[in-house]
């Protein structure tokens, strides 16, 4: 059980901001699902939840590197790309459902007043459709994507602009992320970070490594700083 606090103090926070995909939530069966219909298109053996999964927060390109393994690279890449993320956005919610603990966080940073948006690579046609189909997450103040600013993370760029448009002074933000991007986009901002460790995290010596100041085991770890 890794501590869910490294070297700061217990603070209490005016906005919390998350990532989507491997934090508030759970995307990788309907990701998984798009993958396999792309690699049964091309006659290719389906890969597993627990191999797909692994890979969920980091892209189409990504995904299909684990389908397609050594052949990736001989593929009309741009091709499979559009593929599987056009069989995605047809089905983007069937599966897709908060982590649990998500919820209940989120009704309680409401309840105290406490600001809390999504800032996410994913790209604004995929977000949109995604976010309106989550009921828990309708009272976002300020969503986010890839593709929002000119950069994406780990750029700090969409966390200072996410922090501009709630009227929340970065050191005051904490953002919560399951990927290494998550935690340099969130240091070079000022804020501070913590790992979602439920998300679609690498092995646990690795996430120890990106130094964020919390590594939480559950989302109700956020209740401490509320």
């Amino acid at each position: 059980m890794v501590s869910s606090q490294s070297t700061s103090p217990t603070i209490e926070y005016d906005a919390f901001l998350f990532d989507l995909d491997g934090t508030l939530l759970d995307t990788a069966d309907d990701l998984g699902t798009a993958l396999n219909t792309v690699l049964r298109s091309q006659q290719l053996d389906t890969v597993s939840r627990e191999v797909y999964r692994a890979a969920a927060s980091n892209g189409a390109a990504a995904l299909l590197e684990v389908g397609f393994k050594d052949k990736w690279g001989e593929q009309p890449q741009a091709q499979l790309v559009k593929q599987l993320i056009d069989a995605y956005a047809a089905n983007i919610a069937k599966h897709t459902t908060c982590f649990a603990g998500i919820e209940p966080l989120l009704i309680e940073l409401e309840r105290k007043n406490i600001k809390w948006g999504i800032m996410t690579n994913k790209p604004g046609f995929l977000t949109a459709p995604l976010v309106a189909a989550i009921p828990a997450l309708k009272n976002a103040c300020v969503v986010i994507s890839g593709d929002t600013l000119a950069e994406a993370k780990p750029s700090p760029l969409p966390l200072l602009h996410c922090a501009k448009l709630m009227g929340v002074a970065p050191n005051r933000c904490l953002y919560i992320g399951d990927a290494l991007r998550d935690i340099q986009a969130g240091k070079a901002a000022g804020m501070h970070t913590a790992t979602a460790l439920w998300g679609y995290v690498p092995n646990l010596t690795e996430v120890l490594s990106w130094q964020a100041d919390f590594n939480w085991q559950s989302p109700i770890e956020g209740f401490n700083h509320i």
